[in-house]
């Protein structure tokens, strides 16, 4: 590289400007590393009217509302959110949300390059409903470590103003912030699939690791055949599907939970935290690659619920989440309950 050059790139530095093709990182890019790579939970302030939400019912109607982000100061964004989920929609208090901002409005904010997202709330004016949301949240990391391929997703600390007529009232809530399907798609230089795609024409591998980390939280309410609590992409010449939504798993277990039927599981166990493998047969060494992956990363799985011990606000909670991990890897660490209970419970795959 010639002097001029090295001189040239230096005063444009130094100007504020960078010449195409030297810097790959996009000030989207940046803020969308900032927003879902950081650890510690955001904080952050919602009003608006849940009444005025739940009216709204389609996919395509939004409300205005404010967000505030307490960081630095109290930055006060206009937002517009939707209510998203079948299930919560019509039986929770608090509806988990679509959001979408501006592109004015996210400028120079850490949502610039992450203008739509979802919010994962508690469903119910519970005792353990903050506690609850701190495990589905687990559960994203868990898949985190498993896969390459995930939603990143984080935690966040919310103050909600509740408008209720002429009055307010005030909620403490934990939530997750889940980023969009073109984030995700930008970062693996992949697509979403609006079609189905049966799953022998679905990546193995990653089709294991799906199953077995759905055994592992105990969740039955997905399917990769149709499309329940999955998203289907094209990444790195492969289709594969990245699960979401985790509530009605046993590592959660929320007292408005139940077995869910999408794939006829609830005949087959009595409740949530009694796991049945979902997934589909697949070739036996492929299946022992995908159990050691898990048997190596046990110690990281433990550590990211113990890095997650002080958001608990019930000590039990978080006992009761470790024991059901500890229950998994007695089962995939011991060859014949990993036959029994694994290979040998694998749904013939069909055309």
């Amino acid at each position: 590289m010639s002097d001029r050059f090295l001189l040239l790139i230096l005063i444009l530095f130094l100007l504020g400007l960078t010449p195409r093709g030297i810097s790959q990182e996009s000030p989207g890019s940046l803020n969308n590393a900032t927003l879902f790579n950081a650890k510690e939970p955001i904080a952050l302030k919602l009003q608006y009217s849940i009444k005025e939400l739940k009216k709204k019912t389609n996919d395509s109607t939004y409300m205005r509302a404010i967000l505030t982000l307490d960081q630095n100061g109290a930055d006060s964004i206009p937002i517009k959110i939707r209510a998203r989920g079948k299930f919560r929609r019509d039986n929770c208090y608090f509806v988990p949300l679509k959001v979408k901002i501006s592109k004015k409005a996210s400028r120079n904010t850490l949502f610039e390059g992450n203008r739509k997202f979802k919010l994962v709330l508690p469903c119910l004016m519970q005792k353990h409903k903050n506690d609850y949301v701190v495990k589905e949240y687990l559960a994203y990391s868990i898949f985190e470590l498993i896969s390459p391929y995930h939603f990143k997703t984080r935690l966040a600390h919310i103050a909600f103003v509740e408008e209720k007529g002429s009055r307010t009232i005030k909620h403490y809530l934990k939530g997750i912030l889940i980023e969009d399907s073109d984030q995700v798609e930008k970062r693996y230089m992949g697509r979403e699939m609006e079609k189905k795609v049966h799953p022998l024409y679905q990546d193995a591998v990653n089709a294991i690791r799906n199953n077995l980390f759905q055994y592992m939280i105990g969740n039955t309410d997905y399917s990769t055949r149709g499309g329940h609590n999955e998203k289907l992409f094209y990444l790195d010449n492969k289709y594969i599907s990245l699960p979401y939504d985790f509530d009605m798993s046993g590592l959660v277990n929320p007292d408005y939970a139940y077995a869910s039927d999408f794939q006829h599981a609830s005949n087959s166990i009595p409740d949530l935290t009694s796991r049945v493998y979902m997934g589909y047969r697949q070739e036996r060494p492929l299946m022992e690659q995908v159990r050691k992956e898990f048997l190596l990363i046990k110690e990281q799985v433990l550590e990211k619920l113990l890095e997650l011990e002080p958001e608990f606000q019930e000590q039990q909670q978080f006992k009761t989440a470790l024991q059901f991990l500890n229950s998994f890897y007695s089962v995939i660490e011991n060859d014949s309950r990993f036959e029994y209970r694994i290979v040998n419970k694998a749904k013939a795959l069909e055309r």
